[in-house]
């Protein structure tokens, strides 16, 4: 579940990278954090409300 953590991680950047992208008015980043942002997102979403947050062992 490490992963998930990654991918969480991914996710917040890609996000940040959205917002940045539309301020400079950049099509192409927009384009590709928003994809990035969308099918990571949902991945991770989906992993985490079907399998629960990762537990330490």
């Amino acid at each position: 579940m490490g992963l998930m953590i990654i991918f969480s991680l991914i996710v917040i950047f890609a996000a940040i990278g959205v917002i940045r992208s539309l301020r400079s008015k950049n099509l192409l980043g927009f384009v590709f954090a928003a994809g990035t942002f969308l099918v990571l997102g949902w991945f991770t979403f989906m992993t985490i409300w079907k399998h629960g947050f990762p537990t330490a062992h």
